[in-house]
């Protein structure tokens, strides 16, 4: 009879030394099984001692044997035997459980502190202490506490009205807070759709820059209502995109189709004389609070602003030629490249409303300075305090930073 060598030699699939070990029986894995379960360490704590059970039994039935008989010392004995023979049963239990929920450094702190109110409570026993606060719990007039409970008591009272009023005060605050931040996230949105509109307008394929009227004065409209319902940082905003985008500039045009002509430069070019804005400011600024805005770089040449409030402005390179400035306040503003006029401070002279502007002499270039208040100006040059000493007026001359001293009053009042 052949024998089959895969039985005889067993062999794995990887070609390793053979496992030799012996295979455990269906009913050595049930024995195994059967004495996990029952093992007396499944739940972590030692087998209970007989004995120790016993001497527990005895104890408890001494201790109800005191109850019955209402032995004192009975009693004492069989409940601190009970104690004692409790706690070691119970500790092997209740250990994990307690290094689970507490760490060293937790258990050191609750048993200090366990320790020191107990230390406490047996040091102010010593020292008499709780006899003390005996005595003086007996001395006390408790009708005068009574009537000092119900003064406390109307203070507290008085004192969550306060805190009532403070919580309504803030919540007020706060609310205005929010009311403000919502408004200039709207303004913000309205002057973002104002600048997605004009841009629509000046790159259409027939836009702003070409002789439309039409369009122009739709801009000017958009303008006007804008500049009227935004504060003085959104006017800002305004002024500054319709003057980075030329479009607060005179441009020169061709003479037959009115379309802007370019400077050969990548511009368009300018036409102080002649040219024609595609959006004229005209009175929309007269009477604006602009205070502490950044107006640098801007033309607002030949704008109104009649009144206007240009306190600590920075009016740094603003082109003011030709502006009404009459009863303007200029106080703090920085006037650092400011232009009032053109051509040379002795020779310009204030708009007219009858007289052509002469660009090359200054002549009629100039702004209306009268009754502006330059109180506190700062970087005014020579040339501007020249022209705003020559002619603005007494009222102005007294507040040309520097004086006005030497130079002569060409407005005659």
């Amino acid at each position: 009879m052949s024998v089959d060598p895969n039985l005889t030699s067993p062999q794995t699939t990887n070609g390793s030394a053979p496992d030799t070990s012996p295979v455990p029986t269906r009913a050595e894995l049930s024995r195994e099984r059967t004495a996990a379960h029952q093992s007396p360490h499944r739940f972590g704590s030692p087998p209970p001692n007989p004995s120790r059970s016993l001497i527990l039994l005895v104890a408890l039935l001494v201790v109800l044997i005191g109850l019955f008989l209402n032995q004192f010392w009975v009693i004492l004995a069989g409940s601190i035997v009970a104690l004692l023979l409790s706690a070691q049963i119970l500790y092997p239990t209740v250990k994990p459980i307690i290094v689970e929920i507490l760490t060293e450094q937790d258990q050191g702190i609750v048993l200090g502190s366990i320790g020191a109110v107990v230390g406490l409570i047996g040091l102010l026993k010593l020292l008499g202490v709780d006899r003390a606060l005996g005595d003086l719990y007996n001395n006390l007039q408790w009708d005068a506490i009574g009537a000092l409970g119900e003064v406390f008591g109307a203070l507290g009272q008085i004192l969550i009205a306060v805190l009532a009023v403070y919580i309504a005060w803030r919540q007020y605050i706060i609310s205005i807070e929010l009311t403000v931040q919502q408004n200039t996230i709207t303004q913000q949105q309205t002057i973002d759709t104002y600048f997605q509109g004009i841009s629509d307008l000046v790159l259409d394929e027939e836009g702003l820059l070409e002789d439309w009227p039409q369009e122009r004065a739709i801009a000017e409209g958009r303008t006007a209502a804008i500049l009227g319902s935004v504060d003085g940082s959104g006017k800002a905003k305004i002024i500054r995109f319709l003057s980075r985008a030329k479009l607060l500039s005179p441009l020169k045009r061709d003479s037959r189709l009115g379309r802007a002509i370019l400077n050969g430069t990548g511009g368009y070019a300018e036409d102080r004389a002649n040219g024609i804005r595609v959006i004229d400011l005209g009175i929309m600024l007269a009477a604006a609070d602009l205070s502490g805005t950044d107006l640098r770089w801007t033309d607002l040449s030949e704008a109104n602003l009649i009144r206007a409030n240009l306190t600590n402005c920075d009016l740094v390179k603003t082109n003011f030629s030709r502006t009404v400035l009459c009863g303007a306040s200029l106080q703090g503003a920085d006037l650092s490249g400011t232009r009032f006029f053109y051509g040379k401070a002795e020779t310009a002279s204030p708009r007219s409303r009858t007289e052509p502007p002469n660009f090359r002499t200054g002549a009629y270039t100039g702004a209306v300075v009268e009754n502006a208040d330059f109180t506190g100006a700062e970087d005014m040059s020579e040339e501007q305090r020249y022209y705003c000493c020559a002619w603005g007026g007494a009222k102005t001359r007294g507040t040309i930073p520097g004086g006005c001293e030497g130079i002569p009053n060409k407005l005659g009042r």
